[in-house]
């Protein structure tokens, strides 16, 4: 794996998360939190936004307007078997969601949630990171190339986990209270002591 590979994979599995992350309820309307919703379509399942034109027209309410109206009533079941916990109002062209400020109990669950997609990007950046040292300590052995450009890759490598540090703290600014921190979990490891000594004597 090349430095400009790891830091694409790095970056798609930040990105990743980040939209996780966005699909968890803070108390306020957004239509990303509909990101993971998939409708029966014809009998293929269909992101919800590939269906229809999603917008918040007031801080509580997410509006819902299918492109094909048949597809309206699929798409109030996809939303109420969700795991939101969101009731859906249709109206037979529109489907309005409110989006109640969130109970304790519901809080926790989130809480649960945001953790468990900080746990799945935490180990997709820590398979990166493994594969990629791996690979440089293979290269070495094999003589692929010298000791000089083995020093370049380790350099980007600390350059790759820098920016990826500052993401996360980039992202963890833009987490709810309930939520803050949590996204600084994932990124967290890539700084890890560890991480480092390997780059260094690989």
């Amino acid at each position: 794996m090349s430095t400009q590979d790891l830091e694409a994979s790095m970056r798609k599995s930040v990105e990743a998360t980040q939209r996780n992350f966005n699909t968890i309820r803070t108390g306020r309307a957004n239509s990303s939190l509909l990101d993971r919703i998939s409708v029966e379509y014809y009998g293929a399942d269909t992101p919800l936004k590939s269906l229809a034109t999603l917008s918040t027209p007031d801080s509580q309410t997410i509006q819902i307007q299918p492109f094909d109206i048949s597809a309206l009533a699929s798409i109030e079941k996809a939303i109420a078997m969700s795991e939101l916990g969101f009731t859906p109002n249709n109206d037979g062209k529109i489907i309005r969601i409110n989006v109640p400020p969130l109970t304790e109990e519901r809080r926790k669950e989130f809480c649960k949630l945001a953790s468990k997609y900080a746990e799945e990007g935490k180990v997709a950046l820590r398979n990166l990171r493994r594969d990629a040292i791996d690979k440089i300590k293979k290269q070495e052995k094999e003589g692929e190339f010298s000791e000089d450009q083995s020093r370049v890759n380790r350099m980007a490598f600390r350059r790759h986990s820098t920016i990826f540090r500052r993401t996360g703290k980039t992202l963890q600014t833009k987490k709810s209270r309930h939520f803050k921190g949590l996204a600084e979990q994932f990124i967290a490891p890539i700084n890890e002591p560890a991480f480092i000594s390997a780059q260094n004597n690989p």
